[in-house]
């Protein structure tokens, strides 16, 4: 059995005390060992980050820029090589693995804009002799701790923007799928980018912490749950480090009573279901609009039995496996308990039988579920779909803001006076009108609000920017060698 290991300073590198097991989420199988890192490990990989600092910062914006244009390229020619260990690790369809590494090149190809994004400002003459101009420079060190869900895309918005900026970077990604993070540093490395600027660390909770904790790390994002991301983003922030966590999710999709019933039926499946639940803006949360709802649940039942589960590798299906067999159990556990708390079964997708030792389950759809039971409280992170009946949009408004997460919502309607009240009243990060999953492209950022980020700054885009460098301002005087002056008064710029 193979060991995934570490890739530090340019090598793979193990000393593999600890390990943890990789399983094929289709069969069952154990097919990894992935070394878990010591303390001592993160510690040679963050030292090796440091040393490549000077260096890297020093290097012209221009060569920068060339890595990106050419890890652009090869994950172009790679994408369905990299596709193929996700959907190994992962367990999710060959085509939503691409479509991952998709968006992923959408941030390298915004981290290759660097000298653009980089540019400071100036004015001249802002008082007699005097200039102002501003700088951005990179916050050093950079740990970045990713989830099994996204295994490339996550690490290439971290990786690519604080790279871009001029820092290094010590990933950490999922113990659960880890292969893609040292592919990644490979083709990095092809790129052109200099041994110790990127260096992937595997493990637990003791490479995450050794990450918080060390002095050298300046800066810390983080993409996971929403207990793990405030954890994160307490202990790292009290030590003084920039910190970006981004949590977890309860996403609603409004129907209004005008809305095309077909078309959001066709996406209330694709948003609940793609990927197996396990994306943090997928829609779990169907909220029907007045008198639509009888006939919203019968439009959405009457597609779920057509959904294709099995083998990701296998063209015909539309939905894989879940990650682990214990996150399947316990995703089944909110559609055995739901009828007790109320809830309506129309279609219980832990009943279903798939053949092998697989780690799978058939999607559910749960009626008449209400704030308070177990399947609307809590992030599922599974194909299962709740329906929420309300009276009129007030309710649907104050049902969506009443919620502890704000990542995502969407709203199905024909009404443009009513979409865009939708967006001003609404208390959520990122908005879809008639689009259920509001994934912004690269030029713009990604993250939540309330319980779903924890930190000032969204991930990738512009705000990534921000997060990664440090703004300097310059003010500077060449005064007339002959003319002096002592004044003991504060500097005025008339």
């Amino acid at each position: 059995m193979s060991l995934i290991r570490h890739f530090v300073d340019g090598d793979e590198t193990a000393d593999a005390e600890r390990t943890g097991p990789v399983f094929n989420p289709a069969t069952g199988e154990r097919q990894h060992e992935v070394a878990f890192a010591s303390t001592a490990e993160v510690e040679r990989a963050i030292a090796a980050a440091k040393a490549a600092l000077p260096g890297w910062r020093a290097t012209g914006l221009v060569k920068r820029a060339d890595v990106f244009f050419r890890l652009r390229q090869l994950l172009v020619e790679r994408q369905g090589e990299l596709a193929a260990i996700v959907t190994s690790e992962h367990g999710k369809v060959l085509s939503d693995a691409a479509g991952e590494i998709s968006r992923g090149i959408e941030n390298v190809e915004f981290a290759a804009g660097l000298v653009h994004l980089l540019k400071g400002e100036h004015s001249e003459q802002v008082a007699r002799g005097v200039d102002v101009h501003s700088t951005k420079q990179p916050v050093g060190v950079v740990g970045a701790i990713t989830p099994f869900n996204f295994p490339v895309m996550v690490p290439l918005w971290m990786v690519a923007s604080a790279i871009a900026c001029g820092n290094t970077v010590v990933l950490k990604p999922s113990e659960k799928d880890p292969s893609a993070s040292v592919f990644l540093a490979r083709l990095f490395q092809e790129a052109g980018l200099p041994d110790g600027v990127l260096n992937v660390v595997h493990g637990d909770k003791v490479a995450v912490d050794a990450i918080l904790d060390s002095p050298d790390v300046r800066a810390v994002s983080f993409v996971g749950s929403t207990p793990i991301a405030r954890s994160i983003y307490e202990r790292a922030s009290q030590q003084g480090k920039r910190v970006q966590a981004l949590g977890g999710a309860k996403n609603h999709m409004v129907v209004m009573p005008d809305a095309d019933l077909e078309g959001a039926a066709d996406a209330a499946i694709s948003a609940a279901y793609g990927s197996a639940g396990e994306r943090c803006m997928a829609v779990s949360v169907l909220v029907a609009v007045g008198d639509v709802a009888d006939d919203l649940v019968a439009a959405v039942r009457s597609r779920m039995d057509a959904l294709v589960i099995g083998d990701g590798t296998d063209a015909a299906s539309e939905m894989g496996p879940l990650i682990t067999r214990e996150h399947r159990d316990k995703v089944a556990s909110y559609v055995t308990g739901a009828a007790a708390e109320g809830a309506t079964v129309v279609v219980d997708g832990t009943a279903k039988v798939f053949d092998g030792d697989g780690f799978f389950v058939g999607v559910s759809l749960l009626d008449h579920v209400e704030p308070g039971m177990r399947a609307y409280d809590d992030e599922i992170f599974g194909p299962v779909l709740s329906v929420v009946r309300v009276e009129n949009y007030d309710e649907a408004i104050a049902l969506v803001n009443g919620n502890a997460f704000g990542n995502g919502v969407a709203i199905f309607t024909r009404d443009g006076g009513a979409a865009r009240q939708f967006e001003i009243d609404v208390e959520v990060g990122m908005v879809g009108v008639n689009v259920p999953i509001p994934v912004p492209i690269g030029a713009y950022s990604f993250g939540g609000w309330k319980n779903s980020l924890f930190g000032d700054s969204h991930i990738y885009g512009p705000e990534s920017v921000h997060f990664y460098t440090r703004s300097k301002v310059v003010t500077t005087r060449w005064p007339d060698p002959n003319e002096s002056q002592i004044s003991l008064g504060f500097p005025s710029n008339h």
